[in-house]
């Protein structure tokens, strides 16, 4: 027998001047018009709603966010770079973003999962010709940054290396280091700041305990076309000792942080063990706003010879704004061997397209298809990996910005 629901999913994203929170309500209904209640019957279930509340935007002197991180990048993110906190729908998590700039100094810093443990990041930084009046007005060189970051992932499953299933399919680990952690330094220098264009040139070195380092140097450029384009892109060559992975805590770390794959451990310290050979490769990325109408971002990642080290990240919203219609879509993938197997839906794979139209000004009526990750958990509730899951998704979702004062 077919249990029959009908879903409303309400997202309303509520600003009061720099303060703001995001919600996320998914309503289900039986044919008769009863709400189903079954999501909302434990207090974490019920504060699930709330997606996240902020105070300012990343960028910003002060910028503090609780609750869910979409893409969130630590300095120049040779450490975390996009990192989500919550790929998979089943297993949200509740974080902590605060980021404070005074001017000669600053800092950013993350904390992934409060209830579970998870990634632990910090980066400060000094502008060190800004302690000195005379050099503070020293052209271009005045901008000039200094950081040291740390980052560590202090989940119980973040470094196991070795285990497998007892008699009643419980996950025993039998070695594991208690955490994986990384430091770094780094150093920025705007070339050009100006309203149309800017241009940074950096370099960092980064080092991961108990393995291998590297060293990113490339440049950031930004491009301001009179309101109407706005371009950025990062291109960076990348040089790897031993055994290393730039940016390792990334978009799909969440996912790849533990699995395992024909009864053994396959989590992202793995990868880092099965690493034989030093390896330099390169990086690039680009972002650009067409006139509000259409946001574009894509990255890849490659290693010069390691297989199954490449790593695509995509999204786009080509919806325009006040427009009729509504259209998302995202994909990453990592452990890419050939272009071939890019688009390829497997474990490896998180993506989604959401096509809609607005029938009225706050409501849209979409429909969503999903590439997601159902955790897969043992007898004692513990998440073991994860499964890909394909779903389609008919939406309607009511989006009310609303601000109160400036």
């Amino acid at each position: 027998m077919i249990n029959l629901t009908y879903a409303i999913r309400l997202t309303p994203d509520i600003g009061f001047a720099k303060f703001g929170v995001g919600l996320d309500l998914n309503l289900e209904f039986t044919p008769d018009g009863k709400l189903r209640d079954e999501n909302y019957k434990t207090a974490s279930q019920v504060l699930s709603i709330i997606r996240y509340v902020r105070y300012g935007k990343k960028n910003d002197d002060v910028y503090a966010r609780i609750g869910a991180m979409d893409y969130y990048t630590l300095g120049q993110g040779n450490l975390l770079y996009n990192y989500n906190n919550s790929t998979s729908f089943d297993n949200r998590k509740t974080g902590l973003n605060l980021d404070i700039d005074l001017g000669k100094w600053g800092f950013e810093s993350i904390l992934s999962d409060f209830a579970a443990g998870g990634i632990v990041g910090i980066r400060g930084f000094v502008r060190p010709l800004r302690f000195s009046e005379s050099a503070a007005k020293i052209p271009i060189l005045n901008n000039l940054q200094v950081g040291l970051s740390f980052a560590g992932d202090f989940n119980d499953k973040a470094g196991v290396l070795k285990g497998g299933y007892n008699a009643n399919n419980e996950f025993i680990v039998t070695e594991k280091r208690n955490s994986v952690s990384a430091w770094s330094a780094d150093l920025g220098l705007p070339i050009v700041s100006n309203d149309m264009l800017n241009l940074t040139v950096y370099t960092n070195y980064t080092k991961l305990a108990n393995y291998g380092s590297g060293i990113n140097t490339g440049l950031m450029l930004s491009l301001d076309g009179m309101g109407i384009v706005k371009l950025s892109t990062k291109l960076e060559r990348r040089f790897n000792e031993g055994k290393y992975l730039p940016n390792y805590f990334d978009a799909l770390y969440e996912v790849e942080r533990f699995r395992v794959i024909g009864g053994a451990p396959a989590g992202k310290i793995m990868q880092l063990e099965s690493i034989t050979e030093t390896d330099n490769g390169w990086f690039g990325a680009i972002r650009a706003d067409v006139a509000n109408y259409a946001v574009i971002y894509g990255s890849y990642q490659r290693l010069d010879k390691t297989p199954y080290s490449g790593i695509l990240q995509l999204k786009t919203d080509l919806s325009p704004k006040d427009g009729a219609y509504v259209l998302y879509a995202g994909y990453d993938k990592s452990g890419i061997q050939s272009e071939s197997e890019i688009f390829t839906a497997d474990e490896r794979s998180h993506a989604y397209v959401e096509v809609g139209y607005k029938p009225y000004k706050f409501l849209i009526v979409s429909l969503v298809y999903h590439w997601t990750f159902l955790p897969e958990r043992d007898s004692q509730n513990n998440i073991t990996g994860y499964t890909p899951q394909k779903r389609i998704e008919p939406r309607i979702s009511f989006v009310m910005p609303f601000d109160f004062g400036k």
